[in-house]
């Protein structure tokens, strides 16, 4: 790899329709994570680069089962998606929407660049089209008979049931998922990128490339070698980024409701939040720098469904826009599975980012996707590994070892650093092992080889450890004194080095190290400083504390149980045989009624829990409902939704809840409040 001046590293845009789980941040954002505080160690010129991508297809259908707009729902996982990646220590120097003016400008700009230096091809085709909803329908908004198994519920893109790849012509009986009515087929014009014609040029490019994984390349390769095709990048949709009304008027194509595809628009969601970033520090243009410098490294992190979009077609879109540099280094990952299975958000089968934290320390989810990560194969998440990975390792290693060495310095040597004595040779190993650490965590982290650079770390760990057993203090202290005090020294020369090193994968405890060394910030921002000590006989420690506690057997039993009742859930919904039938009588005991919401509040205390006051009819009544992940308070005030009526009161969290409010939960995890289609007063009888 050439030294370039700056590094511009971006990861994936998040899909802002709903949270995060395990399995995103082991693809594109820890990894990311970890190379960009290196880097920041290592005092290079670095800016990180995401955001979230607001625009596309599944954010439209979530909007509609929630009877929302669009932008409430980006709003709330824009929300949640920055606040998740903050407490894991996903630090980025900008994190961007692509709903902001800045991206609406960039992208139009950009798709006048490819149109004026004739880029595109358009075609016109017949595309079929909601007459209901006059819309025309994206492979979402359509589902039917599976061609190749029979689900009656396949969509448009992808039967759910075998896994088929479809299009929307191969479903049989096809119906609009707006609307259920019959869709027509109706003429409609796209632009599209010949990437068939630009292939050659991709395919000379690609082929310059040094050091790729093997996974990217190969999948690379599979697609250059079946010939690439032309992507359509506009789209018939209310909700994005709207092209160029004069483009398409000279085209003679209605404007209106024609915006560009959210693959065309994501990527450049990465300049647009770059031009944000330089405007925010001061310096406009700054971001020039970091997209047109040929002396700009730029890295794409990515999950392996992104390979295509990464690696072929956003390039061709930088080349034929021209000035832009192209990827250095896309380092994509494969996909990391849950127990042994694949991970589903459609059936909560996941490990939610946002729960996790509420539950564990953020760096024993760093650490274990760290040693575990899913660089060149697929990889595995397991509670009981990760429960191993944190007792074992991080607390029985790192913990023990810092933990023994500042207690006994503390008790014996009234928490002042020792003066050492002369070094034999296995005190001059510990020098030898901190600096191969300093060197071989780099090197890896340089190759992107991260569960390298993770083994590394903790071997230097193990080794303090068994310097400290092989040292006995506990012996010398008396038997041989400057012994003692010179192991004690070096020992907590490790610990200063681990609290540089250890800074890519587990931040958080690098500070907590630091604060027992009681130093500045200016002592550890270097990764350089790790061979080096600041330390002078004498200097005052702070009061040794716990740095990782143990976690117990019952609190990750409740994490698999969790997983196994989401896997139990979807058996049963699955096969409708399993549906417990019912008598019209049995029915008739539950009284829904339609009620209005009018006042809604967090519940103290409770993340999940929302305490809302409702109307019905002319009787006012208290309910607690689980939906505050979905929901904001105050988008609820004035909605009318579906509750039950007589169900007996209850008290959750100390508060009386006289009732329950019916939510639906899509195939995509999304839920959304029951509520009467038209207007219809509090109180009416639902039936």
């Amino acid at each position: 790899m050439r030294n370039y001046k700056r590094i511009l590293v971006t990861s994936a845009l998040p899909y802002a329709n709903g949270p995060l789980h395990v399995g995103h941040i082991a693809g594109a954002y820890l990894p990311a994570d970890i190379f960009v505080r290196y880097c920041r160690l290592k005092k290079r010129d670095v800016v990180y680069i995401c955001g979230s991508d607001e625009n596309g297809v599944p954010i439209m259908l979530r909007a509609r089962a929630e009877g929302v707009s669009p932008q409430v729902v980006v709003d709330r996982f824009h929300k949640m998606i920055e606040e998740s990646f903050t407490k894991l220590g996903i630090h980025f120097d900008y994190y961007g929407r692509t709903s902001s003016e800045m991206h609406k400008e960039t992208s139009q700009e950009f798709f006048r660049n490819l149109n004026a230096k004739n880029q595109f091809i358009t075609k016109s085709e017949e595309q079929l089209y909601d007459p209901e909803a006059k819309l025309f329908l994206a492979d979402r908004f359509i589902f039917g008979e599976c061609p190749r198994c029979g689900y009656d519920h396949a969509y448009g893109d992808q039967c759910e049931k075998c896994g088929s790849t479809l299009s929307p012509a191969d479903l049989i009986n096809p119906r609009s998922s707006i609307t259920n009515a019959t869709p027509v087929k109706k003429e409609t014009t796209h632009w599209y990128l010949p990437l068939e014609k630009i292939q050659p040029e991709l395919e000379a490019w690609i082929n310059s490339r040094e050091n790729w994984r093997p996974n990217v390349m190969g999948q690379i390769k599979s697609w250059l070698d079946a010939g690439l095709r032309d992507r359509a990048v506009t789209r018939d949709l209310p909700w994005g980024v709207s092209i160029p009304e004069e483009i398409a008027e000279n085209a003679g194509v209605e404007s209106k409701g024609k915006v560009l595809y959210v693959w065309f628009d994501a990527p450049i969601g990465y300049i647009s939040a770059t031009k944000e970033w330089a405007q925010k520090i001061g310096d406009a243009e700054l971001w020039k720098t970091y997209w047109q410098d040929e002396e700009t490294m730029l890295v794409h992190f990515i999950g392996k469904d992104n390979i295509v979009f990464h690696c072929l077609i956003f390039p061709a879109m930088l080349m034929k826009h021209g000035n832009y540099v192209l990827p250095e280094n896309v380092p994509a990952n494969e996909f990391l599975n849950l127990e042994g299975q694949k991970l589903s958000t459609s059936r909560n089968y996941a490990v939610w980012l946002h729960e996790y934290l509420e539950k564990f320390e953020p760096d024993s989810l760093r650490y274990s996707l760290a040693c575990n990560m899913p660089e060149t194969k697929d990889a595995d998440f397991s509670w009981s590994e990760f429960q191993a990975r944190h007792n074992n390792e991080l607390a029985d290693i790192v913990g023990n070892f810092v933990n023994r060495t500042f207690t006994f310095i503390q008790k014996y040597y009234d928490g002042r650093l020792p003066q050492p004595d002369t070094f034999d040779a296995l005190d001059n190993e510990v020098l030898q092992q901190i600096k191969n650490a300093g060197e071989n965590i780099g090197t890896a982290i340089e190759a992107y080889q991260f569960k390298e650079a993770t083994r590394h770390f903790m071997d230097l760990a193990r080794f303090a450890n068994k310097y400290f057993n092989d040292k006995a203090p506990w012996k010398t202290r008396k038997d041989n004194p400057a012994v003692c005090a010179t192991s004690l020294h070096l020992c907590t020369r490790v610990a200063y080095a681990l609290a540089i090193l250890m800074q890519p994968v587990l931040p958080f405890t690098a500070k907590k190290i630091q604060n027992l060394l009681n130093l500045g910030d200016e002592h550890l921002a270097s990764w350089d400083n790790a061979q080096e000590f600041p330390l002078e006989p004498g200097h005052v420690f702070n009061q040794p504390e716990i740095i990782f506690t143990k976690i117990e057997d019952e609190r990750i039993q409740a994490e698999i149980d969790r997983l196994k009742t989401s896997n139990a859930e979807d058996k049963t919904e699955s096969d409708e045989s399993t549906f417990e039938q019912i008598t019209i009588d049995d029915f008739a005991r539950v009284q829904l009624r339609v009620a209005k919401i009018i006042n809604a509040e967090n519940l103290k205390g409770a993340k999940k829990l929302l305490k809302l006051q409702v109307a019905i009819g002319e009787e006012k009544r208290q309910v607690i409902a689980g939906i505050a992940q979905h929901y904001e308070p105050e988008e609820l005030i004035g909605k009318h939704v579906v509750v039950v009526a007589n169900l007996q009161p209850a008290k959750l969290r100390g508060e009386l809840s006289e009732g329950m409010i019916l939510a639906a939960v899509d195939k995509d995890g999304g839920l959304c409040l029951v509520a009467p289609e038209k207007k219809i007063a509090s109180g009416a009888v639902v039936r």
